[in-house]
């Protein structure tokens, strides 16, 4: 029984060390990339693996259900790690994230890929999903004649630190960029246990923090998670259609083993918009 409940006295570290996180997430974001020097599997972003094994995982998905002809959207992109891999995918690939910071690094961890761009956009505010449709259209999305955008759309990690509001705006941007043929792909970590289970599971101890979990204590929104309950909620069957759903793992860099990426429970699923 002491050993079930030991990891329990982690809580006042972890009270302490979140006490100072901003309480505006776009704040907090932005400064926690603006202390950002090294990426990858050796760097400081604790979902940051540096490997391509999770991204083989939806591969397969990505094609059977993204049109390989439309642009891709990458919301909440980082760094860029993934918005990269889609930009080899897709005639062109846009990153975007609410942190400036993220998004300069990305352009410069991206400068030799010359079908990609990136963009500093919170995609819960209104006409968010217009603004993006225009960068990722070429800017022909406002033209008289162009019709509505058909984008692809992909999210990996962002809704689970979303409140159930935000989560609902962002889906409502969604549907504007996807029009018919567009498609979206969503993959979210969705642990089932409390916090302590949580940072305990990327490899907490009484006596250590691995120091890239640690940053994300420090200075982020406190995680939640996000499977097909949540997406049932936020992206309702009376909008959309599921074409595929199930468990999967988000990779983050190496915590306890320096060459193993830990694996966090994660969902993903595709979607497409309903019509009419």
């Amino acid at each position: 029984m002491f050993s079930a409940l030991k990891k329990y006295l982690l809580v006042p570290r972890l009270v302490w060390l979140s006490a100072g996180a901003p309480k505006d997430r776009s704040v907090a974001w932005d400064r926690f990339w603006a202390r950002v020097k090294a990426t990858g599997a050796q760097g400081e972003v604790l979902w940051d693996s540096g490997g391509d094994h999770e991204l083989l995982g939806y591969a397969g998905s990505l094609k059977k259900h993204l049109d390989p002809g439309l642009p891709v959207v990458d919301v909440g992109c980082g760094n860029g790690t993934f918005t990269r891999w889609l930009a080899g995918n897709f005639p062109a690939a846009v990153g975007v994230d609410i942190s400036s910071h993220a998004v300069e690094r990305a352009r410069s961890e991206s400068t030799e890929i010359t079908n990609i761009s990136f963009l500093t956009m919170d995609m819960t505010r209104p006409r968010a999903g217009s603004m993006v449709a225009a960068e990722a259209c070429g800017g022909s999305s406002g033209a008289p004649d162009a019709g509505p955008p058909e984008v692809n759309v992909f999210l990996r990690g962002v809704l689970h630190v979303l409140d159930e509001a935000d989560q609902a705006a962002l889906a409502r941007n969604i549907r504007n960029l996807v029009g018919v043929r567009g498609r979206v792909f969503l993959a979210e970590t969705d642990f089932q246990g409390n916090p302590i289970d949580y940072v305990s599971h990327l490899g907490a101890t009484l006596r250590s923090i691995p120091a890239p979990l640690e940053s994300a204590i420090r200075g982020l929104p406190m995680p939640g998670h996000f499977g097909a309950a949540e997406r049932r909620r936020a992206f309702p069957a009376s909008e959309w259609e599921v074409l595929e759903e199930g468990a999967t793992f988000i990779e983050t860099v190496p915590l306890k083993d320096p060459s193993t990426p830990e694996l966090i429970p994660g969902y993903y699923a595709a979607l497409r918009a309903k019509q009419g």
